[in-house]
């Protein structure tokens, strides 16, 4: 069933616009009676078309529930910045995985280093699509955000509004997945490196903040394999997979 996104809805009156309305009139070709589901915060809408004009969409509501594909933690990923194919990879696999903010973090070892106006203005809307696009397949209730990059000291900052946080880090030091104490957290952050990783300098920075040091094992994961993997454990450890 097609999804659509709302950030604010009457469910007296569900009316679709905008691109929206040229989707499902013109590209999905969609008539009257047909049922189609619009989220909102996290809530799906079951609803079948009452009317289609030029530049609008008109629903009647059948039912809502709370989507089931949503996780019951909010992860922020703190994604330090690759090369952006990878960066892209990234976004659509967390997504899919039930992230809910993802933010390019500007790190020492970063290959890839974009000027922070040309990032905001030429990616961050792409990226941002991209993850609208992932969600939509994904049948997330809510689009996660892609914030603008920022640097390792202020997603430290950012991350200290959170229950818990993840350090990957491949040197000595760090726990298991396992023992990281992620019981009754309910914002989850979790750090990852680019395809340099993170110097022992920044590694301590984010560990003193509070980051809880971890590790994947021996074998060495390619920067855009460690997100995946990691989500992939953090949303099975919370039983959200």
């Amino acid at each position: 069933m097609p999804r659509f996104f709302t950030n604010e809805l009457d469910e007296s009156n569900i009316v679709l616009t905008g691109s929206d309305a040229n989707h499902i009139g013109r590209s999905l070709r969609m008539r009257v009676g047909e049922e189609i589901t619009v989220c909102c915060n996290g809530v799906d809408h079951r609803c079948t078309i009452s009317s289609i004009t030029a530049d609008a969409v008109y629903l009647d509501l059948i039912e809502k529930h709370r989507c089931a594909a949503e996780p019951n933690v909010e992860v922020t990923l703190f994604q330090a910045v690759p090369k952006l194919d990878k960066l892209e990879f990234i976004i659509q696999k967390s997504v899919e995985l039930g992230v809910s903010r993802i933010v390019p973090v500007l790190t020492r070892r970063c290959v890839s280093r974009p000027d922070e106006k040309d990032f905001a203005k030429k990616k961050l809307p792409r990226l941002n699509k991209i993850a609208e696009e992932a969600a939509k397949q994904s049948g997330r209730g809510i689009i996660p955000e892609v914030t603008n990059m920022v640097s390792l000291k202020e997603a430290v900052e950012m991350m200290k509004q959170l229950d818990r946080t993840v350090l990957l880090y491949e040197e000595e030091g760090g726990c298991s997945f396992g023992e990281a104490e992620l019981s009754g957290a309910k914002t989850i952050g979790l750090f990852i490196g680019s395809e340099g990783g993170f110097d022992r300098e920044e590694a301590e920075m984010a560990v003193n903040a509070g980051a809880k040091q971890v590790w994947l094992g021996k074998r060495i994961l390619r920067c855009e394999t460690a997100p995946i993997t990691a989500l992939s454990i953090l949303m099975f450890l919370t039983n959200n997979m």
